[in-house]
C-alpha cells in the first residue's frame, strides 16, 4: 500500500505469519520484521509531519547486538509500541493497549509481534491506498460475514 506524499510503501501482514516465520527462521524474520515496521512507521510519520521514529537501524541495533546488555531491546520494544500507538492516534483509531502489550511481551512473548501487527494493519487499511494493480486486503475485524451477491 502506498504512503501518500511519499514514494514508500507499507505492507499489511498476517499477524500469525509474523509469529510463524519468526519461529521457523529462529528469530531472523523477527529482526527483519522489526526493522521493516519501524521504517514504515518513520515514513508514515514523515508523510504526516510527525515523528514516529528517525532511524529504524537504531531500533534494529538495539535488538542485535543490544540483547547482550539486556536493556536496549526493552527500550526498543517500548518505543516501538509507542510508535504504533502514535500511528493509530494519527489515523484517529483507538491505539493498542500498552498494558496488554507489556503482558504479552512478558508472559506470551511470541504473541507480542502479532499484537503490534494487528494494530498496524488497522492503521494501514484505514489510512492508505492500495498500490496500482493491488487489491485492498480483506478486513478481518468485521464481525459480519460477507453478503451474498444474489441477496
Amino acid at each position: 500500500m502506498d504512503i501518500p506524499n511519499s514514494d514508500q510503501k507499507v505492507k499489511v501482514r498476517n499477524p500469525w505469519l509474523v509469529v510463524l516465520w519468526s519461529i521457523i527462521t529462529i528469530g531472523i524474520y523477527h529482526i527483519v520484521w522489526w526493522y521493516k515496521i519501524n521504517k514504515e512507521l518513520k515514513e508514515f510519520g514523515e508523510s504526516r509531519g510527525y515523528d514516529l521514529g528517525r532511524n529504524p537501524t537504531n531500533s534494529l541495533l538495539a535488538l542485535v547486538p543490544g540483547f547482550i546488555i539486556i536493556v536496549p531491546p526493552l527500550v526498543s520494544y517500548w518505543r516501538g509500541t509507542k510508535r504504533v500507538q502514535g500511528a493509530a492516534a494519527l489515523a484517529g483509531r483507538e491505539p493498542i493497549n500498552g498494558w496488554i502489550a507489556l503482558v504479552l511481551y512478558l508472559f506470551i512473548g511470541i504473541a507480542f509481534p502479532a499484537y503490534l501487527q494487528v494494530g498496524l494493519n488497522g492503521v494501514w487499511r484505514q489510512e492508505l491506498q492500495p498500490s496500482p494493480g493491488q487489491d485492498v486486503p480483506p478486513h478481518s475485524d468485521d464481525p459480519l460475514p460477507p453478503k451474498l451477491d444474489n441477496a
